[in-house]
């Protein structure tokens, strides 16, 4: 059977081989936005205990992230949920009056220079989710900055591909990649290594420690694989809830 190609940055790929790359995208951006999100409830807590979480994926980070993940919920007591909760507060919320206090997830806390909130970053991705047909929904009262909306802006990006991937639009597809590299490097490789460190060291359960390992080695693989469609070089170093408008 004939299989249906696109050539994007003057190089061919398979249409149902990109199809699949990025539902598998969207669906890791979606996980890993709702993580960051809020705390785990008993719906979200009963599917990460029926995941099945990968040994070996070629990648040291995304790997340790699942192992000691799975490891969490592989030897969870009947107070699982309830650890999980006081560790998302103290990872992410934290007890203390100063801005060294937790692992605050939001773009604008390790981009400004006092570790503001509300400050240049989030102005920039406010604009850009704008500009892609994106509102805040009402209900969201943190910053357009938080990692769980940047990561969810990924994910809207990945769905958006695959349609125009189906409707064959290439041209589409391709401004919606640069988009994305652009977003990544400019808004999420920029700071979330900061942020995956601060989470390391407050984390108590091995199941937030995994999250750091999993988050940070995730978007440098998603890095490599927009370079390598987009046919752009990454450089020594790299050699190894919104409301969609109509655009």
């Amino acid at each position: 059977m004939t299989r249906n190609t696109v050539t994007i940055a003057q190089q061919d790929f398979d249409v149902e081989d990109l199809i699949l790359i990025n539902e598998q995208r969207a669906a890791s951006y979606g996980f890993l936005s709702r993580l960051f999100n809020s705390e785990i409830d008993t719906p979200m807590f009963e599917e990460v205990c029926r995941a099945d979480y990968p040994v070996k994926t070629g990648t040291a980070d995304v790997d340790e992230g699942y192992r000691l993940m799975a490891g969490f919920l592989g030897s969870r007591w009947e107070s699982s949920l309830e650890e999980l909760a006081v560790d998302y507060s103290r990872v992410f919320i934290g007890h203390g009056m100063t801005a060294y206090s937790a692992a605050y997830p939001f773009e604008s806390v390790y981009t400004s220079e006092k570790r503001l909130l509300m400050q240049g970053a989030r102005d920039e991705v406010l604009a850009i989710y704008k500009a892609s047909g994106l509102n805040k929904k009402a209900s969201w009262k943190e910053g357009e900055d938080h990692i769980a909306l940047e990561l969810e802006f990924q994910q809207i990006l990945c769905c958006r591909i695959v349609e125009s991937l189906r409707s064959g639009s290439i041209g589409r597809t391709h401004k919606l990649l640069l988009t994305q590299q652009n977003f990544l490097e400019d808004h999420l490789i920029s700071w979330i290594p900061m942020l995956t460190a601060d989470m390391k060291k407050f984390a108590k359960t091995d199941f937030y420690l995994g999250l750091a390992f999993l988050t940070e080695g995730f978007l440098n693989l998603d890095q490599e694989f927009l370079a390598m469609v987009l046919n752009t070089n990454l450089g020594p170093q790299h050699s190894q809830l919104l409301d969609q408008n109509q655009e």
